[in-house]
C-alpha cells in the first residue's frame, strides 16, 4: 500500500516521551518541505506538548494518560469527525494502539514485525523496514520511506520562542559561558552519583571559570538530587531545577557550551538545538539511544555493564536491552568524566570565539 497522490492531510501518533518526541520533529520538518499545503496532525501526550510553541501547519491533538477513560472519550470525540490520508503510528505501546484504532486513515505506517508489540500490528496496515542496529531517530525517519520520501535531512528547527528565550536570560543573568548539568533521568538505575556531579561541577567551576546550570523538573527525585549535589560540592552552582519551565529549559540548553546528562530527556533536547552533549551511559546503548549527534562524545560503559551484570558481550545482547541494575552507574569513573568534560570544554570555546 502507497500513497498515489499528496496527502492532504497526515496524523502523527507519538505521545512520549519528551527525548522521543523531539526525535518526531525532523519527520514532521520533511512532511512540511516537502507538501507545505498539507494538513498535520500531531497526537502527543500532554505534558510532552509544552515542549513546544507554535508550529506552523501543526495541529496538535494532547492526550492526558492521567485523565483515564476521559481522555480516551475526548479524544475519540475529535478523532471521529477527522479523515486522514496517512497515520504514522510511532509508538510501541497499548494506549497508542488503542489511539491508532481510532484514527480514519486509509493507510496507518507502523513498525516492522521484529519491533511490533502490544497489538501494534492489529492497528496498521504497512510497515516500515527492519534495520538492525538503528538508533531510534533513525527509525522515525523510516517512517517516510512508504511515503516516497528518501535521503531525508534530519532538520530538527526546534522551536524556542522570544519569551521563552527572554525568561532563560533572566534566569542566567550575566554574559558568563556557561555549562548545563541534568542530573536525574525518569529511570532512576541510569543517574549517576552525586559524588561525581559534584565532582565534576566544581572542576568546571575551579578549573575553567565555568558557571554551572543545574536542570531539571519538578519531581522530588530531581529537587533533592540538586540539594545534595549542591551541599556536596565546594563551589557554587546556579541551581534552577524545578524552577525552570520546558521551554526555558529548551532556551537554556540552546545557550549553553554543553550539557553533561545520564540517559535523559534533555540529551535529546539539546542534541535538536545543536549543543553538544556528554552523555553519561551503561544502563542503555548511547548507539540506540543517545544523542543523536554526540554520540561520539558520550561516556559510554555499557559494554563494560553488559560483561559485569549479565556475563554477556553487548554484540550478544538484543537491540535496544537495558541493563537497568543497582550499581551500574558505578561504572562510570569521575576520572573519565573529568577528562572529557576537558576536551568538550576546549572544543565549546573555541567554537564560540
Amino acid at each position: 500500500m502507497s500513497v498515489e497522490n499528496t496527502p492532504k492531510r497526515i496524523c502523527l501518533l507519538r505521545l512520549s516521551a519528551l527525548g522521543d518526541v523531539t526525535h518526531v520533529l525532523p519527520v514532521l520538518n520533511a512532511l512540511r518541505k516537502e507538501w507545505p499545503n498539507c494538513q498535520i496532525s500531531w497526537i502527543i501526550g500532554e505534558f510532552e506538548r509544552k515542549l513546544f510553541g507554535d508550529l506552523a501547519g501543526v495541529e496538535f491533538l494532547t492526550f492526558n494518560k492521567k485523565a483515564g477513560l476521559s481522555a480516551y472519550r475526548q479524544l475519540f470525540s475529535i478523532l471521529r469527525q477527522r479523515q486522514f490520508d496517512v497515520l504514522l503510528h510511532m509508538q510501541l505501546s497499548l494506549r497508542a494502539n488503542l489511539i491508532a484504532s481510532m484514527v480514519n486513515s486509509p493507510l496507518k505506517i507502523g513498525f516492522d514485525r521484529q519491533r511490533s508489540k502490544e497489538g501494534h500490528s492489529l492497528v496498521i496496515n504497512e510497515r516500515i523496514g527492519y534495520v538492525a542496529q538503528q538508533h531510534v531517530l533513525e527509525a522515525f525517519i523510516s517512517f517516510l520511506q512508504p511515503l516516497g520520501l528518501h535521503d531525508i535531512e534530519i532538520d530538527h528547527a526546534m522551536p524556542i520562542s522570544d519569551l521563552a528565550a527572554a525568561q532563560a536570560a533572566k534566569l542566567i543573568p550575566g554574559r558568563k559561558p556557561y555549562v548545563v548539568i541534568s542530573p536525574a533521568s525518569s529511570h532512576a538505575l541510569r543517574n549517576w552519583s552525586i559524588e561525581g556531579y559534584a565532582s565534576v561541577a566544581d572542576h568546571l567551576i575551579r578549573t575553567h571559570g565555568l558557571v554551572v546550570v543545574f536542570c531539571g523538573g519538578k519531581s522530588d527525585l530531581e529537587r533533592n538530587m540538586g540539594v545534595a549535589i549542591e551541599r556536596q560540592m565546594k563551589e557554587k552552582p546556579l541551581n534552577l531545577i524545578g524552577r525552570d519551565t520546558l521551554m526555558q529549559m529548551v532556551a537554556i540548553l540552546d545557550k549553553a557550551l554543553f550539557l553533561v546528562s545520564p540517559d535523559s530527556g534533555p540529551v535529546h533536547i539539546a542534541n535538536a538545538v545543536g549543543t553538544p552533549v556528554l552523555g553519561l551511559y551503561a544502563a542503555t546503548d548511547p548507539w540506540r539511544s543517545g544523542p543523536y549527534h554526540s554520540r561520539h562524545r558520550c561516556v559510554d560503559v555499557y559494554a563494560k555493564a553488559a560483561q559485569k551484570f549479565l556475563g554477556k558481550q553487548s554484540s550478544e545482547l538484543k537491540w535496544g536491552k537495558k541493563i537497568e541494575v543497582p550499581g551500574v552507574m558505578s561504572l562510570i569513573k569521575i576520572d573519565e568524566v573529568i577528562a572529557r568534560v576537558d576536551q568538550m570544554v576546549d572544543e565549546s570555546l573555541s567554537r564560540h570565539v
